[in-house]
């Protein structure tokens, strides 16, 4: 079997076939060589790209740049032998990593249990019976029998084909199901022309049919496809890029005031000893050892949120980089419409129809558009034709109405009943006898059935170019028999078309009694034609909204789908991405007008255009890339095979649970399990809120680590004591940030968050506005921390004392400071003092804390602190509160200046 690889099996005779994979047209493999193969061959799935162990993904955590700089501070004191301060230092470490690794396995899991309840059932021939099996446990020379609405589980061979059509734009992005063979091809066939194939992972829209298995797993045509994507380049997300920078910066500026204290504690004569701790401290004070373990829950939180608003997170930093979307770039089919194919209008006899209602559910009306006719006969034959010649169905399960065939055909089911025609009464006053399958070539369908009369019916439905050729006569209103005026007809289509409906025409004559079979010589005229069906793929209600509001965001959306460009213009109208009065032509591009676009070109057309239709697999990687070249951060949304190439090049590929493929899934951040645009809008504001909050602890944080180091620095320059130790700092860091700044992930989302601009792609995390102000808290925190030192060393305390209330400072200080950090531009009062009860609850269990590392022989000498007196407590607290109003009074006068109306001066 393995010398078969790379065969032509669609240019090798279907006999031949058999012979070559060892198994038999009728009776399919023995069991006891089915099991013979699985052990050869393995089971029928995907292989799971070898991912990293989990000891690699341990290890990784500690790939920081803040993190080495701990690594060597801890290295230090372990050669000063102060186990203590080692020992904090480790654990710090430790915990961030930690926390870092069960939140990535958590995602794993989270996808593993995703990719398993997409496994499907197939039917199968084993030793001549037919069986229902898990598709992992196909061979190589299984027979498979496919039928309307199965998955195909593997790379198949048709042996027998009976009006089967495939879906294929998973793996060939054509979005028109496949008509199926079971004749050889030429050899040079391309994969989108080989009609004797069915590849794995499409699906069966229509008919039935029978193949042999010639591929599994790996060595299916998506498995191959799997493999090369691989191989495409991935880009940092906004967040990493800007921690990464950011960390650079601090690590070289750490470094160097480091280095400065040590070089000024020798030069002043201090001991080696001591110059080394100090500037252990300062490298230590500087270092934000709760940011990579903050960032990381912050992360985890929003993946929480977005799991309830339906979009599964599977990488964290995508959280934040939906939040910096600029661009999101949308398939229609299923994301922005309903999926579910609806017949909105009917014309019949000289009437027009307007039929409401959405989807499968057999809710809605059809009304007369205008004056009402005398008569709706020409009507109730135009449905009744629809459900006659029609072979699928419409099933209420689990809830959902489902069409089990084609959609086309179940839109018009569905209208028949909103015109109260029943498909089990006509079934049994007109029982079918004979079908004439649709096939591309004569664009129409045939049925033949017996009448309650002394005749039978030949009822036809497919393109008006088809049924009208057919046609000398129509059905007026009164059900009567007039010459046909194709003008008229042709006029009333074209006005359809040019809202994107798709439109079939109806048709039927009687022919004698003993009429036994249709050929397309005998439905080539005689008919009578009796109306037309037109419907569209609905666009979702709540897209609209959600696109309206991602403007509002100023997030540009725009539609790139495999669909004809009118149908597209249409239903972006609908949606409001364009304006109603746009030409076409204006806002939209085909894929084959791409094509010969030069890249600059490109690049300039994806600032305008709203709509490109007719795209292959690579105008959609070249889409994503035109775009990063303009600047723009991309979320790509995609289901298919095709797709996946785009969604790993895209900022965030966003992938579709429910309709989309394993390997699309794989290649995207995130999954839609609602397959809905709207999702996608509530992930970006999810997104938005998450890096929101992520700023306001960064914000909150950094002042800390400027005042410590600040603090061991003017120490060292003066020559005193240290106001505090390492093991105090890494005290402070970690507890506040875990107590307090932590409680920032559950500050609800601002009112005016999806009103503002994104976050521009390359700027830095803060502007100078938050510089300023990190710079102010770090100055009041140093200038608090040292004075209560020296005062209290004046007032007779202890070093272990006067640290102590140094170290009250700090904490006391952040914890004022974090009313303010709740909004970064209006008051703790404007935001509601008690909307976010997680932030008293984090300072009640701080204060807590800090009394017991205060009071505690324990914490006493682990810490090197003593208890301090209420007044030292008071004075403490007195510094949190000068730092609140002082940050207050900044806001409010930074706010007075963007409300100060702009002055312009005049020179004469």
């Amino acid at each position: 079997m393995e010398s078969l690889i790379g065969k032509h099996w669609h240019h090798i005779d279907k006999e031949e076939v058999l012979i070559l994979v060892g198994s038999h047209g009728e009776r399919g493999l023995e069991p006891s060589e089915v099991r013979k193969r699985q052990q050869h061959f393995g089971p029928n799935v995907l292989s799971q790209k070898k991912g990293k162990g989990p000891l690699w993904r341990f290890f990784i955590q500690f790939h920081q740049p803040l993190v080495y700089i701990l690594l060597v501070a801890m290295a230090v004191v372990m050669a000063l032998q102060e186990w203590v301060d080692a020992g904090v230092i480790a654990a710090v470490v430790v915990l961030n990593a930690v926390i870092g690794f069960i939140q990535e396995a958590k995602a794993l899991k989270a996808i593993d249990a995703l990719s398993r309840s997409m496994v499907s059932e197939n039917t199968v021939i084993r030793g001549g019976e037919r069986l229902r099996v898990a598709s992992q446990t196909l061979v190589p020379g299984d027979l498979i029998v496919l039928a309307s609405g199965d998955k195909v589980p593997a790379d198949l061979r048709l042996l027998q084909s009976r009006s089967l059509q495939v879906d294929e734009s998973a793996l060939t992005g054509e979005s028109v199901p496949t008509e199926k063979v079971f004749s050889a091809l030429v050899q040079d066939a391309v994969l989108a022309d080989r009609r004797n194939m069915a590849y794995s992972s499409s699906l069966v829209t229509y008919g039935i049919g029978v193949g042999v298995v010639i591929a599994t797993g790996d060595k299916t045509e998506i498995g191959r496809i799997s493999e090369m994507i691989a191989n495409t380049e991935t880009l940092d997300t906004p967040l990493t890029q800007r921690i990464k920078q950011f960390s650079h910066v601090l690590l070289y500026a750490i470094l160097v005031m480091a280095a400065a204290t040590l070089v000024i504690g020798i030069l002043r004569g201090q001991p080696m000893v001591d110059s080394f701790m100090a500037a252990v401290a300062l490298a230590v004070g500087a270092i934000p050892e709760g940011l990579p373990a903050a960032v990381t829950i912050m992360l985890a939180i929003g993946v929480a949120r977005m799991a309830k608003r339906r979009a599964i997170i599977r990488h964290l930093p995508a959280v934040e980089t939906l939040g910096s979307t600029t661009i999101v770039c949308s398939d229609k089919t299923g994301t922005l419409t309903q999926n579910q194919m609806t017949v909105q209008e009917i014309h019949a006899g000289n009437s027009q129809y307007a039929v409401s209602g959405v989807g499968y559910a057999p809710e809605g009306s059809i009304d007369v558009v205008g004056v009402a006719p005398h008569s709706d006969q020409a009507m109730h034959w135009t449905v009744r034709a629809g459900v006659l010649c029609n072979d699928s169905t419409v099933r209420h399960i689990e809830d959902l109405w489902r069409v089990e065939g084609d959609p086309t055909e179940g839109a018009l089911i569905v209208s028949a009943g909103k015109a109260e025609c029943d498909r089990t009464s006509l079934d049994v006053e007109f029982p079918r006898i004979d079908t004439l399958p649709f096939e591309s070539a004569h664009q129409y369908m045939a049925t033949l059935h017996e009448t309650p009369m002394d005749d039978r019916l030949i009822v036809i439905k497919g393109s008006l170019e088809a049924i009208a050729s057919r046609c000398q006569h129509s059905l007026n209103d009164q059900g009567e028999n007039v010459p046909l005026e194709l003008a008229t007809v042709e006029r009333t289509a074209n006005a359809m078309a040019a809202k994107g409906l798709r439109i079939l025409a109806f048709a039927q004559k009687n022919v004698h009694k003993d009429f036994n079979g249709l050929s397309h010589e005998n439905a080539a005229d005689g008919f009578t034609l009796l109306g037309l069906q037109a419907m569209i793929d609905p666009p979702r209600e709540e897209a609209a909204h959600a696109i309206a509001a991602c403007h509002r965001a100023g997030i540009r959306v725009m539609m790139i789908t495999g669909d004809h460009a009118l149908t597209a213009c249409a239903i972006a109208r609908k949606l409001g991405m364009i304006e109603p009065t746009a030409a076409d032509a204006d806002i939209s591009v085909t894929g084959k007008a791409l094509d010969s676009m030069s890249d600059e070109a490109l690049k300039e057309a994806t600032e305008r255009v709203v709509v490109f239709a007719r795209v292959s697999p690579d105008n959609k990687f070249r889409l994503v890339e035109a775009l990063q070249s303009n600047g723009h951060v991309v979320a790509m949304t995609g289901d298919g095979v095709n797709d996946a190439p785009a969604l790993r090049r895209a900022d965030i590929g966003v992938a579709m649970a429910l309709g989309g493929t394993e390997v699309a899934r794989e290649a995207a951040d995130m999954m839609l399990t609602d397959d809905n645009f709207a999702s996608i809008e509530s992930a970006i504001e999810e997104g938005r809120g998450v890096f929101d909050n992520l700023k306001k602890f960064i914000v909150w944080t950094l002042p800390t680590n400027g005042g410590e180091g600040l603090v061991i620095f003017l120490a060292v320059l003066f020559g005193v004591a240290l106001p505090i130790l390492p093991v105090q700092i890494l005290w402070i860091n970690m507890t506040t940030a875990l107590l307090l700044g932590l409680m920032l992930a559950f500050e609800p989302k601002e009112t005016d968050i999806m009103q503002r601009a994104p976050h521009k792609p390359g700027s830095p995390i803060l502007d100078r506005a938050m510089v300023e102000r990190i710079l102010l808290v770090s100055v009041l925190l140093c200038a608090g921390a040292f004075g209560l030192f020296e005062w209290e060393l004046m007032l007779g305390a202890t070093e272990a004392q006067a640290r102590t209330t140094a170290v009250a400072v700090f904490v006391l200080g952040e914890a004022f400071y974090l009313l303010n950090c709740r909004s970064l531009s209006r008051s703790v009062f404007a935001v509601g003092l008690f909307s976010n009860p997680w932030i008293w609850l984090g300072i009640v269990l701080m204060l807590g804390l800090q009394i017991a590392f205060t009071h505690l022989p324990v914490m006493n000498t682990l810490f090197h602190t003593e208890p301090i007196s209420l007044g030292a407590w008071l004075r403490a607290t007195a510094c949190g509160a000068l730092i609140f109003v002082v940050v207050g009074l900044e806001k409010a006068w930074r706010h007075h200046r963007r409300q100060a109306p702009t002055r312009v001066s005049v020179t004469v």
